[in-house]
This record gives C-alpha cells, structure tokens and sequence, in this order.
C-alpha cells in the first residue's frame, strides 16, 4: 500500500482507526486503492477543517446581525432580548396532525423559548452579560428563526433589517437551512465526497454579502475550501 518507510505498513489499522464501514465509503471512492482511500480521507478532514473555519465566521456575523435585529423586540428599553424570551417568542398554537392523524394544537414557540432560557441559565442567570447567552445559542436555535413560522412575528417587523433591503426570507431560510446541514456533517467528521461544497461556499457567501458585503469579502478572499476542492485526490 505504502512505500514511503515513514509511513504505516498496511494491514487492518486503517480499519480499527476508522471503521470498515466509514473506510469503506472512501475504498469506494478511490476504486479499492486503499492509499488512496487514505488520501482522500485526509482531503476530507481539511476541507471539513476549512469550511468549519468559514461557518465559524458565517455563524458569527449571522447572530450579531440577528441580535442587533432583535434588540427592537423588547418593550422595555432596558431588558435585552435574550432575558425576555416570552416577549420574543410568545405562545402561537397551530393544529398539527399526529402520526396517527389525531389533530393536536402545539404551541410552535415552546422549543425557542425553552432554548434560550437555557442559555440564560448557563450563561448565569439573568445577571448574565447578553453576549455570554448569545454565545451559548447554538447555530440550530438561529437558523430556524427565518422559518416560515415566525415570518410575521420575527422576519417582519425585526429581522429583515439584519440584511440588505428586498432580501427574501424564503432564499434566506433555504441557505442557512443547508449551511446547517453541512455544518453538521463537518461537526460530525461526515463524508464531504457527495456533498457539493462549493455550493455550501455559494450559500454562505450569499448570506454574508446581504448583512455586509465586507464580511463576506473577507471570507471570500481568506476562504481556502476552493483551493482544496481543486486538489481533491
């Protein structure tokens, strides 16, 4: 398998290291050749390395653009969003059906609010500072906040101004709707062979150059996901 004296002999280590299962769908990909199955499970950990880096900024400029957004949700002048999540996200009862096809009211803004109220927790309690609760928020409780479900109560009136004016809601939901799912499979060390990552960058991208064109700039230029999906093996 390997020549090069630095490296491991072959035999069943790339097995017990992996998986045969994970090894698998990189044997698959490189025609049985297990060194370069091992390549491109190394190609695959750095542009997952690389991606995490330009979500990591992604996420970062979405929530303080999407806090800055929410500061005007609160009634009281001195109460910070993250501490009012009733006023946020007050109770909104839909009919939904059950798997057994009972209608079941559910009120579609319980997870939120039990979210965040975490967040104040581990962050503290109400005497928290706001950015120690932001930061406790995971991407998850973000990027459902442009859902269809809370158009009138968040988009309009808030977070709309957190991008440029005629953005859509719908483009943006759909972007970071798939920005999560990549997020996730680099959280998870996934397999990025089938994925389009070059349009998970487009996404982002698009998204950045809506709260600020210099954000988005920045990623752009410093981004080295183009330059590794070039060199795939």
């Amino acid at each position: 398998m390997i020549a090069d004296p630095q490296q491991p002999d072959d035999g069943p280590w790339l097995e017990r290291w992996l998986s045969p299962p994970r090894l698998q769908r990189y044997l698959q990909a490189a025609g049985g050749d297990r060194e370069r199955a091992l390549r491109l499970y190394d190609w695959n950990a750095r542009i997952s390395a690389a991606l995490l880096r330009d979500l990591a900024h992604f996420e970062v400029a979405l929530r303080n653009a999407y806090n800055g957004a929410l500061v005007a949700a609160t009634p009281a002048p001195n109460v910070h969003w993250t501490f009012a999540s009733p006023a946020v996200f007050p109770p909104i009862y839909r009919t939904k059906r059950t798997r057994g096809g009972a209608a079941q009211r559910a009120d579609i803004n319980r997870k939120p609010r039990e979210i965040l109220d975490a967040a104040v927790v581990a962050a503290g309690g109400n005497s928290a500072f706001p950015g120690k609760v932001i930061a406790n928020l995971s991407f998850g409780f973000w990027r459902y906040l442009s859902s269809k479900a809370h158009e009138k109560t968040l988009w309009v009136p808030y977070l709309h101004t957190a991008f440029s004016p005629k953005t859509n809601r719908v483009d943006v939901d759909a972007r970071v709707g798939r920005l999560h799912g990549l997020r996730n499979r680099v959280a998870h060390h996934e397999s990025l062979l089938s994925s389009n990552v070059l349009a998970g960058l487009e996404d982002l991208l698009w998204i950045a150059e809506r709260i600020d064109p210099s954000i988005a700039q920045y990623i752009s230029a410093s981004s080295t996901v183009l330059a590794l999906d070039d060199n795939r093996p």
